[in-house]
């Protein structure tokens, strides 16, 4: 019984551990009673054996299901993190989206218009506008520019959607190696998009709004159009806004002409166009246009042969500004524009009456002379202006160096023209019934407390006005103006195209009152074509882009402001200048010319105006702020130029002469016969029969003061209102401005 018992007793503990039963061939002893025993104090566990394997077990199954369930929580975060981005990322979308305004408003803003400048040969003189150049289909480009900034700047632009993903990790790639911002992420579109839209504030909401402009752009227009519009009105540097503003700005030449090494250039210089610019860095440009050329192999569009020769080219060394003294003349171009045409709202091309090669000789007949005289005369500055008898500015050159200083000293400074201005006298003498060769008395004269002087000092007693106007006295063209009367000398300036204010007093003989080189010049065209006044211009159409014609001179119908024999007498007379008096040095082999040099006080200023048939052109020497030369005059540096420059103008062209000279030095004063030498009474009687006068010359020396002519006499107290070069009385004291002023 007591066996049964603990038989009893042991065997739910087998049982509760899950032991076997009948079937299982057990042997209990004293260590089962034990184990049984220890099952009753812990119900349900397993025997210490069989724990430890258990135990194993388990740790293996938990460890195989940490890793995977690692990934697993990994990759549910990473949903559940994606799904909230996409949400934010939407929501920014969303509101600043909705601070923008309807796309259906949307539009492309109108390229700021360009103001193409073309000389009389088709030739481009400068492109005009803010930016600097026309717009150029991808058609009329060179290829290798598109090629060169896809290549550089956005090598999957005909692939993606406005926006480039792997680009843009790329690029974060780029940054986070190398610790700072190497690369960036934005396509052509986007850049398009911002240049157009945008500001250039780096904010969230700037570059959110730049991704949605970029997928409205790839939606409405072919990739063609998109790098069309950005070629365009990217900024290239140097104010350079679009390929073609950029390539004339640093090659001189059209963007349609710009070989490998070149487009490589101007795509690098999209990094960092201020410091990559060839004006400021050319070194930096080469280094980043190689770098361009080795991204364009990389894709295939150049081959190493190309590659080769693209970097054997010398770098391009471009001056800090628009080089070229034809730049004066777009400047010109512009400043009449909006008197012409009102606001400027679309692309124009503007017909000029500028010669392009006539434009370099002339800038190189003044730089060349500057050059080699310029320093050791004191003269640093000179301006050249050159018309057609029609008043047709062919050459215009406003300074020494347009790179240097861009004001125009042809067109827009106003100096005193001395002696050049006596012409103007001598023809309202004319005018009056004096004749080439009327005698007036060289030699000391007073008008009220004035007393001019000739530039020599010296006095050569009855002389002819020929040949006053030949040696330039000033005493003999004193005594006309207050002949003829200031009043007459003016009108008759006037009408030949003198704008400029005119002071109506004695001093207007010797040029007191300033005028421009321009009009000056043109003023003398009417002695050049035989009487008809010359209205200087520059611009003989205005069309816009396609064709159609917004303006068109019409100076094909001039006034008449002189008569022939007027004409014929001043040619004469002004040749003489050439060929015995002041002006010498302007000789043309082979061509008669005719002009009248001109010295203002102190050498301040120097020119000389002339003219053949064909051409009359004006030069002038001096210094912007007025300091004296050394003895600089007009029949000096100015001759010389003028000669220089109306030599190489007139090369290749046949010798004709000048209005009513007949071929030879002398006037015809009829139509047909040449006057004779001078002197004698057979000499006064051509001419008085020509001109319906009676008048002859005076026996005595002095001046004759007629009433029918108006004329003024000489002590009629005038006073010039400035110092009009030497002045002197009789005796040994002399006369200045201070005199004058302090009533001495």
């Amino acid at each position: 019984m007591a066996a049964n018992r603990k038989s009893q007793r042991i065997e739910p503990s087998f049982q509760g551990s899950g032991g076997r039963n009948d079937d299982d061939d057990f042997h209990v002893g004293a260590g089962d009673r034990v184990a049984g025993g220890a099952g009753r104090k812990g119900r349900g566990k397993p025997p210490k054996a069989e724990r430890p394997r258990r135990g194993a077990r388990g740790r293996r199954q938990a460890s195989g299901g940490g890793i995977f369930g690692l990934f697993r929580r990994l990759f549910y975060w990473c949903v559940v993190l994606g799904i909230w981005g996409a949400i934010g990322v939407g929501g920014l979308v969303l509101y600043y989206g909705a601070r923008m305004p309807s796309a259906t408003s949307w539009s492309i803003p109108d390229r700021p218009p360009n103001i193409k400048i073309l000389a009389v040969s088709g030739d481009a003189i400068a492109n005009r506008g803010l930016t600097g150049g026309e717009a150029l289909s991808l058609e009329n480009m060179s290829p290798y520019i598109p090629q060169a900034v896809i290549a550089i700047e956005d090598r999957r632009f005909y692939s993606h959607f406005g926006i480039d993903p792997l680009g843009l990790a790329r690029a974060m790639f780029t940054n986070v190696m190398t610790g700072r911002m190497v690369q960036g992420g934005s396509t052509l579109t986007q850049q398009l998009a911002k240049n157009m839209f945008l500001s250039p504030e780096r904010t969230l909401e700037r570059k959110v709004q730049e991704v949605l402009l970029a997928f409205w752009l790839e939606h409405k227009y072919s990739k063609d159009q998109i790098l069309a519009m950005y070629l365009n009105r990217v900024f290239f540097g140097s104010n350079s806004y679009g390929v073609e503003a950029a390539s004339r700005r640093y090659f001189n030449k059209s963007a349609r002409d710009v070989n490998l090494g070149e487009a490589a250039l101007l795509a690098g210089l999209l990094k960092a166009p201020s410091r990559l610019s060839p004006a400021r860095d050319p070194e930096a440009a080469e280094a980043r246009a190689q770098v361009v050329l080795g991204a364009m192999r990389e894709e295939g569009f150049v081959t190493d042969t190309e590659i080769k020769t693209a970097m054997s080219q010398t770098p391009a060394r471009a001056k800090s500004y628009w080089s070229g003294a034809q730049h004066y003349a777009a400047d010109m171009v512009m400043a009449q524009l909006p008197g012409m045409i009102g606001d400027i709202t679309e692309d124009l091309v503007i017909d000029t009456t500028i010669d392009l090669d006539l434009e370099k000789k002339a800038d190189e007949a003044l730089t060349t002379l500057l050059d080699k005289e310029g320093v050791k005369s004191a003269a640093s500055q000179a301006a050249l202006v050159s018309i057609d008898g029609t008043g047709a500015i062919r050459a215009l050159v406003g300074g020494r160096d347009y790179a240097e200083s861009q004001f125009d000293r042809a067109s827009k400074a106003k100096r005193q023209p001395g002696s050049a201005f006596k012409p103007f006298v001598y023809a309202a003498a004319l005018e009056a019934g004096r004749s080439p060769l009327s005698v007036r008395n060289d030699a000391p004269v007073r008008i009220g407390k004035w007393t001019p002087e000739n530039y020599d000092q010296k006095y050569r007693g009855e002389v002819t006005l020929s040949s006053a106007l030949a040696n330039s006295l000033n005493t003999i063209a004193a005594q006309l103006v207050m002949e003829v009367g200031p009043d007459e000398v003016i009108k008759l300036a006037r009408r030949l195209g003198i704008e400029s204010e005119l002071q109506s007093n004695a001093s207007i003989a010797l040029g007191t009152s300033e005028v421009t080189l321009v009009e000056l010049t043109a003023a003398y065209a009417p002695f050049m074509n035989g009487g008809y006044k010359a209205t200087p211009h520059i611009i003989r159409r205005i069309s816009t882009a396609d064709g159609r014609v917004l303006y068109e001179n019409t100076y094909d119908n001039p006034p008449r402001v002189l008569e022939p024999n007027i004409v014929s007498m001043m040619n004469g007379m002004m040749m003489r200048v050439i060929t015995e008096g002041t002006g010498k040095n302007a000789r043309i082999p082979g061509w008669q010319a005719a002009g009248k040099s001109g010295t203002t006080q102190s050498f301040r200023d120097a020119l000389f105006v002339g003219y053949t048939s064909n051409l009359t052109t004006g030069v002038w020497f001096g210094n912007d702020d007025g300091k004296s030369m050394k003895k600089v005059t007009g029949g000096g540096l100015p001759a010389k130029a003028w000669s220089s420059f109306m030599t190489a103008a007139h090369e290749g062209l046949s010798p004709s002469p000048l209005f009513g000279t007949a071929g030879g030095d002398q006037p015809v004063v009829d139509g047909t016969q040449p006057v004779p030498e001078e002197g004698g009474d057979q000499l006064f009687d051509i001419i008085s029969r020509t001109l319906g006068t009676d008048e002859r010359p005076a026996d005595n020396g002095s001046a004759v003061a007629s009433e029918q002519t108006g004329a003024v006499p000489l002590d009629d107290g005038l006073i010039p209102p400035a110092d009009v070069g030497e002045q002197r009385q009789t005796g040994t004291r002399r006369t200045t401005l201070l005199d004058v002023l302090l009533g001495g």
